[in-house]
């Protein structure tokens, strides 16, 4: 799981290296400290960060740092499913971009499936394939997200989707990595359709 705060979700009192193995320690997915290492050490490195981080808290760390950080100890566990609750709400716009932008390499190298939670519209249609519409505890609609996007169904996506408006004004593509500059334009209409 990534969670939302990555400060609050990594042990302040532990090292990198701990914090990335503690799902190997927990289920005894090693054979040896070695092999331990070496799982930690590839983590980081598919994350974008460098194997002499392990012997640093996360206090030393940026958001996006430690958010990769809080990547890494998911992929360590070699996952199907990664359950992302917000991952990137408490980072600054021009990082988020860049964990957006490693999550997607990562899903597409590991194969990996997101169940990402998010409240920001323009992040969901990003990052998802299908989206699942909750109101009051229930999926009320689900779809591909273009569909959902161009003609929701319920009620409650409709209002949602009218009630504030996103553009992304601009895309980049730089040595294979798809970089996004964004600048949300989000407005809350005023309750008489104007």
């Amino acid at each position: 799981m990534i969670f939302q705060d990555p400060m609050a979700s990594l042990n302040e009192r532990a090292k990198v290296e701990y914090i990335v193995s503690e799902g190997l320690y927990n289920l005894k997915n090693y054979e040896n400290d070695s092999e331990r290492k070496s799982k930690v050490e590839k983590a980081v490195l598919d994350v974008g960060l460098l194997p002499e981080f392990l012997d640093r808290f996360p206090h030393e760390f940026s958001g996006g740092q430690r958010q990769r950080i809080g990547v890494a100890r998911a992929l360590i566990m070699e996952p199907d499913l990664i359950i992302a609750d917000e991952p990137i709400s408490a980072l600054d716009v021009s990082i988020r971009a860049q964990v957006l932008n490693l999550m997607s390499e990562l899903q597409k190298e590991k194969g990996l499936t997101y169940l990402f939670i998010a409240h920001d519209l323009s992040v969901v249609r990003f990052i998802t394939d299908r989206v699942a519409v909750i109101h009051k505890g229930r999926i009320v609609e689900m779809a591909e997200t273009e569909k959902l996007y161009e003609h929701p169904l319920h009620p409650y996506t409709r209002h949602y989707s009218q009630q504030f408006h996103c553009q992304i004004l601009d895309w980049k593509e730089t040595r294979n990595w798809r970089f996004m500059i964004q600048v949300f334009i989000i407005t809350k209409k005023n309750r008489q359709g104007g």
